[in-house]
């Protein structure tokens, strides 16, 4: 199997027989050109969740850039990926006046397989503090459905106070009102009032947590 350097200039090579720029291979997997410099450079490593976006701009399966052809000798039991790529972004200070799902309100960029996401607009938010803990940690991916309502007792993306950033609470409806709750017993809840808004923008559906 290929190291990240290997995975490179194996990269390196097809866009050499492809024809395809150094600059337009950066601008189609969301990178800048000194970016592939550098992974060709052996300066910067290609990460794991890099590479689907990657094979799918050269066409070619995922395992096609760690697998070599010496690797898959007497094995018949690699099993292609061909789900289709998408990007998604991940959310970070929301710019006012622009809907969530609006470029300027992103920081970073993630890729997912199509098969494994909703439907609908989605985005990656970064879950910081430990006050959904345990059931989300801190520093978690949580992928988030845009949507402005969500069913009691899910897990929100929410807006509070003209904040401009999103946080995650548990939603409580009960008699005409609404609280959002942290999963960590040691915080309070929050009532939503006129002098204490907040503004639901999606619904947690995933999480996940890189090691």
């Amino acid at each position: 199997m290929r190291n990240s350097y290997e995975v490179a200039k194996f990269i390196e090579k097809k866009l050499k027989e492809t024809g395809m720029s150094n600059s337009e291979f950066a601008r189609r997997i969301g990178v800048d050109r000194s970016t592939v410099t550098r992974y060709f450079n052996g300066l910067r490593k290609i990460n794991m969740d890099e590479l689907p976006k990657i094979a799918s701009v050269l066409n070619l399966d995922p395992m096609d850039l760690l697998i070599e052809d010496e690797d898959l000798k007497g094995l018949d039991n690699i099993i292609p990926i061909t789900s289709n790529v998408v990007k998604v972004p991940i959310l970070g200070e929301i710019a006012c006046g622009n809907p969530i799902y609006a470029e300027e309100n992103f920081e970073s960029y993630t890729y997912e397989f199509a098969d494994d996401l909703p439907v609908g607009n989605v985005f990656v938010l970064i879950a910081k503090g430990d006050s959904m803990e345990p059931t989300i940690a801190d520093g978690a991916h949580v992928l988030i459905r845009e949507q402005s309502d969500i069913d009691n007792g899910d897990i929100a993306a929410v807006i509070m106070n003209e904040s401009t950033e999103a946080t995650l609470k548990r939603v409580r409806k009960q008699n005409g009102s609404v609280m959002l709750l942290s999963d960590n017993i040691g915080y309070e809840p929050i009532l939503i009032t006129k002098d204490n808004p907040a503004r639901i923008i999606g619904k947690a559906v995933r999480v996940t947590k890189k090691l």
